[in-house]
């Protein structure tokens, strides 16, 4: 018996997709491989860690591929890392391998394939979700609908198109952090879901790889939370293959528990105090443009909400949701859910009026190509002069920051450019039938800023997000033969920054008395103790705050 027969004895409801075959035309693939491109690779090069998580993720890899701490307890300054070591190994083993790279490229070489596994993920979890027979368009009378293959690979682009251009992906997607690997944790489980009628073998394989990634990710209760789910799918389902799949859920099940317990990743993360407004806020721009278009299928589909194309992404929207909420509103939780919003997203394209997606592209048209033109004027100030008040603010903005020329950047920025107004002419030049068209401008835009802000304006970004001109500061205030330093009290990738940037053996935990160094430095604004002398204070060039910096002292 064919999957999906026994669905079709049900009582068979309206579809709300409309589609011809014209509509399913396929996005070229030369063309979709460029744009991923656009969007992975900047970034990879030509800077430092960034202050905060991404900076602290790379203190804990650079540890161990350094030998200042063992593989099991990734450390920084002495101060173990909390949850599952697996992404952590992942920079360091790269570390390790490609000695000849500068560290911080070659740990986030490995991630932008976490983020190309990611793209593929959703692309043929969509792909398999839309061949479901309760997906399947309205068969026209005399025939011309799309056929079911065509339909499912026209919506896989429309899903891909929409994880690009969610604004949440930008910059967590692009960072060497513990969410990126759980976002892959979370793609992967989708399509084990999604691929159980078609694909038995890979799906099983998905599901049973999922679940402890996610919990040796740091997110062991996000996995047991989708383990559970999905048995629970799998068990309604009409296909005989996903409920087979049901032994192998409860297996990476039992799998994710004893990695959570083999590195000690059980912690409690809830806190109360949702702030309501703050918490919409964040939905209504990380979540852009998936967001609307998914509540716009949820309603839709609304007849069909128990059929697996709508359940497999609603479970695992719900699971990153839940945890957001009770993590009072965090950006890092929420990122989980971009892929279920994305493939919802994709069967919201079927729906769409011709007035919507024009408001769309006319939208995408202009706030994009605003964008660039306002990042082309701080590149010409910056090199030129003209216009002088963009490179007055970033001198005001970020003290000691003097221009540097690339001819690489600005040769990729060119044909950035230049692509944009292509796709700009193509989608504008007259009427355009595939479904992914109102994606397609999205996506573009938000990979040719990204572009744009990683090459033309990377050398002042990159300037005020890290911490080496800090360290540098401090550098010079400090003896040369100095190889000690205490910094109790101070945060991961302060820590992270001083043992990268500045060489030192940092102490991190304990008393500055008990460190045994003969230098330590304290937080601005801190009382100074007893039997330290301050030496000088510094700040990061950007900081404008008098408490801001660090306050350098010296054991008397």
């Amino acid at each position: 018996m064919p999957p999906g027969s026994i669905e079709l004895q049900r009582v068979n409801l309206p579809t709300p997709a409309i589609v011809a075959e014209r509509g399913v035309e396929r996005l070229p693939r030369l063309a979709l491989l460029l744009l991923c491109a656009a969007y992975v690779l900047p970034g990879i090069f030509g800077r430092d860690p960034w202050r905060s998580a991404d900076l602290s993720a790379f203190g804990f890899m650079a540890s161990i591929a350094q030998g200042h701490a063992p593989w099991w307890q990734p450390a920084i300054a002495g101060i173990p890392a909390e949850g599952g070591p697996l992404p952590y190994w992942l920079g360091a083993l790269a570390i390790k391998v490609l000695p000849f790279l500068d560290a911080p490229v070659a740990a986030r070489l490995p991630y932008a394939l976490v983020l190309v596994g990611v793209l593929v993920a959703v692309w043929y979890a969509c792909f398999h979700l839309a061949r479901t027979d309760a997906a399947q368009p309205v068969a026209f009378a005399f025939g011309g609908e799309a056929q079911a293959v065509d339909y499912a690979r026209a919506l896989a682009d429309g899903a891909l198109l929409a994880l690009m251009a969610s604004l949440g992906l930008l910059q967590l997607g692009h960072e060497t952090t513990p969410e990126l690997m759980q976002l892959l944790g979370v793609s992967v489980f989708i399509y084990g879901l999604a691929a159980a009628p078609y694909r038995r073998r890979r799906s099983r394989l998905a599901v049973l790889l999922s679940l402890p990634v996610l919990a040796a990710s740091d997110a062991p209760t996000v996995a047991c939370a989708l383990g559970l789910l999905g048995v629970l799918l799998n068990h309604r389902s009409s296909y005989a293959e996903a409920k087979d799949q049901r032994v192998w859920l409860l297996g990476a099940l039992t799998l994710a528990v004893l990695a959570a317990w083999a590195f000690d990743g059980w912690a409690w993360r809830a806190r109360t105090g949702l702030d309501v407004a703050s918490f919409l806020s964040l939905l209504a721009w990380f979540c852009w443009p998936s967001g609307p278009l998914a509540l716009w299928t949820l309603w839709r589909w609304r007849r069909h909400g128990l059929r697996r194309h709508i359940t497999v992404p609603a479970i695992a929207l719900l699971v990153p949701l839940a945890a957001c909420i009770g993590m009072e509103g965090s950006d890092r939780a929420l990122l989980l859910a971009l892929p279920s919003l994305a493939i919802l997203a994709a069967f919201a394209l079927p729906t769409l009026t011709r007035g919507f997606s024009a408001a769309v592209d006319w939208f995408s048209v202009f706030f994009f190509s605003a964008a660039a033109l306002f990042f082309w004027l701080y590149y010409l100030s910056m090199h030129t002069g003209w216009p002088p008040r963009p490179l007055a603010n970033l001198r005001r903005l970020a003290e000691g920051f003097e221009p540097r020329f690339s001819l690489m950047a600005l040769l990729l920025a060119i044909a950035a450019t230049v692509a944009w107004l292509a796709l700009v002419r193509w989608r504008t030049a007259r009427h355009r039938h595939a479904l992914w068209k109102s994606l397609a401008l999205p996506a573009g835009g938000v990979a040719l800023g990204w572009l744009l802000v990683m090459s033309l304006l990377l050398p002042p970004l990159d300037y005020a997000r890290s911490m080496a001109p800090l360290v540098a500061r401090l550098k010079l205030r400090m003896p040369a033969d100095t190889n000690c330093l205490a910094a109790a009290g101070q945060n991961l990738a302060t820590l992270a920054a001083l043992e990268w940037h500045g060489g030192w053996q940092v102490r991190g935990r304990g008393s500055l008395d008990s460190s045994g160094c003969s230098h330590a430095v304290i937080s601005a604004g801190q009382p100074t103790p007893a039997g330290w002398q301050v030496m000088a204070q510094v700040k990061r060039p950007t900081d404008r705050r008098g408490s801001a910096g660090l306050v350098l002292l010296r054991r008397l």
